[in-house]
């Protein structure tokens, strides 16, 4: 026994052949991606926080007052963004991004012991 015949599909007079919008891409990228070398993690920037962290530390031991403790925190500081810098160029950027934030939470720790230092002697300690 044979079916009969449907005829044609209702919905297919409608159908019309669509052009991708492009926000959901059909196929392979039509330029190549570039995956960054050294990409931020959580991990890299945890790790240069800490050697910062301990970096500051050993310094502001060596200064035995707060004219010395705030010196040693600045020079530390300094070669501690130095070297930032230079893995934000050559190495990695989490480290780096760990190292600058730690650093500057170091200095602004030095700079609320020279201010409280000054406040309540009266005489700026850095000279």
């Amino acid at each position: 026994m044979a079916r009969p015949d449907p005829g044609p599909d209702p919905g297919a007079a409608h159908q019309v052949a669509r052009i991708p919008s492009g926000l959901f891409p059909a196929g392979p990228p039509s330029r190549p991606t570039y995956r960054e070398p050294h990409p931020v993690t959580g991990g890299g920037v945890a790790a240069g926080g800490g050697a910062a962290a301990t970096w500051l530390l050993l310094f502001g031991l060596l200064g035995t007052d707060v004219p010395s403790y705030a010196w040693w925190t600045v020079l530390a500081g300094l070669l501690a963004w130095l070297t930032a810098l230079v893995l934000v160029r050559y190495g990695d950027r989490g480290v780096a991004t760990g190292v600058a934030i730690v650093t500057a939470g170091g200095w602004s720790i030095a700079a609320a012991v020279v201010a409280v230092r000054w406040a309540t002697s009266g005489d700026w300690p850095l000279w």
